[in-house]
């Protein structure tokens, strides 16, 4: 020990370094630095190596899926068919001014309205007519951009769910590649619309659910099995949150989801506690925090929008008058509860049909009407079915002139005389001994017009308490009694109705469709047409893949039905595993063809060819598990393994051919009036040529 107390730092240090076990002491403070300059030194000299398993595959798709749809995304640089409609909702967001879209949630118009606000989109833009082009302030591509990105991910998304539906990573490159070359799905991505980012969300809830359940066996509770149960739930909420059509596919993962915990509770080895805690983690996961986004989406949506709009009536006066430069003008610095010098609106409660506000204008009752009835000729009031201005009236103190709330304010009770004042004409609400207009045996209600004449105002109303519900909200006129010689008046007010005159609404909508015309693709939409060149943009499917798809459908089906039969009969002729895999396989593709297709049989709305696009997505993904499950298990020999291959590769270039044959439509290059008719392969096709092209 004396011997090793006179070493050097440095041979006291390797001395350390060998034997692991000599103390610190011993070699004093200089040791203690030499160690820690020589980890340094140790650390310098040694590489920094991070390891990474990078799925070439997987890449090259998501790159070729970024330049097919984001290849010049600004082209054409006008309006492209439904760009029309949602472009309006992304000008009012630029411009903060509320609107209610009532065809679906705000989600998918918030995620464009993003794309326009990184872009520097003032939202000054008329969006009045399709093929308008666009002006210099309109950033074209950050519009699209984020449609198309959605389309673009949806490939690699399609690659990762065979993977986890546990097929070969041949299958679910054929997958990848099929929406990749899918003309129709391309066209839809391309544009500011909202199918491919439900797309991408819809495949994103599938994948999510796909990799928490092959995580179940083996990894529960772990961070990265909750992590993707997590964002199964997101993904769903996002789906729907997009366009309702998103429920679909939520109520599908839901269902499955059911059945895989209902086999759970047939297993043994997990005890009550386990599988309380697996319920409570999917009922929170799958139903709680989807909610809990959704409403979100809305609170975002009106947090957002804080300024008056064209939609304000169809919202309560307290949702208006929260609104900057609406009903706010008027409602500003009023009390909560109704007071001397309050602006109110009084609504009928026990009105049919339909609730109505009592309303003035500037218009009189005619001095006679046609049977020869005489009338007052004073400023008419009706009862108005719609929030308007003309339907604001200030409660005023008989026994003062001023039409302000007081500080502090003196509320209005139950059995206090009122007058109430119309706020634009200022005229005061009255009744007299003359017959109504339509009710000879009620009197008239009119705002007092001053002729000199010996018609005195009768305009004192007393308040009447119905219920608190009442006093606290307005005050209904149903419950306003006249002060006249001590008796007590209840009278009625008129409906205002507009006439008018509408087209024929039977006519339908030139492109629009029904879904048994989606199945043959017996339809297409003109998107766009060029106004002399002859370029236009159709949303055409790639005839190959749809052809295909119906047949793996078929053929799923048919061997399906098949292998049921059988196995009732203890014939297995497939093994459990594939099986197993087969039918798991039939819970996401067919059952998302299914969900997303039948519910328009339904439907009364007008549709179109781009409904279909979720349904048809699902069904792609069919067609490589198809052609893998009759390789595998149908092609026995190898000859007819390799003639089922060699059929494979033909029909991919009758896929391929498809896609380049309608890329001119797809994108809007510019094309003759023949190749133009050339491209028309169904009578049905509505293929615009210009007769000056010729």
């Amino acid at each position: 020990m004396a011997a090793a107390a006179r070493r050097s730092p440095l041979a006291c240090l390797e001395a350390l370094s060998l034997a692991g076990t000599l103390p610190l002491a011993l070699c004093g403070s200089h040791s203690l630095l030499g160690q820690t300059f020589d980890r340094m030194l140790g650390f310098l000299k040694n590489p920094v190596v991070v390891t990474a398993e990078i799925n070439l595959s997987l890449v090259a798709l998501t790159v070729m899926g970024l330049m097919s749809r984001l290849w010049g995304l600004s082209y054409p640089r006008a309006v492209v068919f439904d760009e029309v409609y949602y472009g309006q909702f992304v000008s009012l967001y630029m411009k903060r001014i509320f609107f209610v879209d009532d065809s679906g949630p705000p989600l998918g118009h918030m995620l464009l309205a993003l794309g326009g606000y990184l872009g520097g989109f003032d939202g000054n833009f008329l969006w009045n007519r399709i093929g308008a082009e666009y002006s210099m302030n309109v950033p074209v591509c950050s519009l699209r951009f984020l449609p198309a990105l959605a389309g673009a991910l949806c490939i690699p998304l399609a690659y990762q769910i065979l993977v986890e539906l546990h097929f070969s990573h041949c299958a679910a490159l054929g997958a990848a590649l099929l929406i990749l070359l899918e003309n129709s799905l391309i066209t839809q991505s391309r544009f500011m619309l909202l199918e491919s980012i439900l797309i991408f969300f819809i495949l994103l809830a599938v994948l999510s659910y796909l990799k928490f359940y092959n995580l179940q066996r083996h990894s529960s509770f772990s961070g990265r099995w909750c992590f993707w149960l997590l964002l199964t739930g997101v993904a769903c909420s996002c789906a729907v949150g997009v366009k309702y059509m998103g429920l679909f596919t939520y109520m599908l993962l839901l269902a499955i989801a059911g059945l895989h915990f209902w086999h759970m509770l047939g297993d043994r080895t997990l005890s009550n506690v386990s599988l309380v805690c697996h319920f409570l983690a999917r009922g929170l996961a799958l139903l709680v925090i989807p909610v809990a986004m959704y409403l979100s989406f809305f609170y975002v949506h009106l947090a957002l929008l804080y300024r008056s709009g064209p939609h304000d009536q169809i919202m309560t006066s307290a949702f208006q008058a929260s609104l900057e430069g609406g009903l706010a003008r008027i409602t500003q610095g009023q009390p909560l509860e109704v007071a001397y010098g309050s602006q109110i609106t009084l609504r009928n409660v026990l009105g049919k049909p339909m609730q109505c506000w009592l309303h003035s204008h500037t218009n009189t009752y005619p001095i006679r009407y046609e049977n020869g009835r005489g009338s007052s000729h004073q400023q008419q009031v009706t009862c108005y079915p719609f929030k308007d201005v003309n339907n604001w009236w200030i409660v005023k103190d008989p026994g003062m002139q001023q039409l302000v709330v007081s500080n502090p304010p003196r509320p209005v009770r139950h059995g206090h005389i009122v007058q109430l004042v119309h706020g634009i004409t200022t005229r005061y609400l009255n009744t007299h001994d003359v017959a109504a207009p339509l009710s000879p045996h009620s009197q008239e209600v009119s705002c007092y017009i001053d002729y000199n004449i010996s018609m005195p105002a009768q305009n004192l109303w007393r308040v009447v308490k119905h219920n608190i519900l009442h006093l606290k909200l307005f005050i209904s006129a149903c419950y306003l009694s006249h002060c006249s010689n001590s008796e007590s008046l209840l009278f009625t007010f008129f409906f205002q109705w507009k006439i008018l005159t509408l087209k024929n609404e039977d006519t339908e909508h030139k492109y629009s469709s029904s879904a048994l015309d989606w199945i043959t693709m017996d339809t297409n939409i003109a998107y766009w047409l060029h106004p002399t060149s002859g370029a236009q943009i159709h949303l055409l499917g790639n005839v190959c893949t749809w052809a295909s798809a119906n047949v793996a459908a078929v053929v799923y089906t048919c061997l399906s039905l098949w292998y049921l039969i059988r196995r009732r009969r203890k014939i297995y002729d497939i093994p459990e595993d594939a099986w197993q895999l087969w039918v798991s396989a039939g819970q996401i593709c067919v059952g998302g063809w299914v969900v997303n297709y039948l519910p328009f049989f339904l439907m009364e709305k007008t549709l179109f060819l781009y409904h279909y696009l979720p349904a048809l997505t699902f069904q792609i993904l069919l067609i490589p598990i198809v052609l893998q499950h009759l390789s595998d298990h149908l092609c026995r020999s190898l000859l007819s393994k390799s003639m089922f291959s060699a059929l494979v590769v033909a029909w991919f270039s009758s896929v391929c051919f498809a896609y380049r044959t309608f890329s001119p439509v797809t994108y809007g290059e510019p094309l003759s009036v023949a190749e133009l008719k050339d491209l028309r392969w169904k009578d049905s096709w509505n293929i615009l040529i210009r007769k000056q092209g010729r």
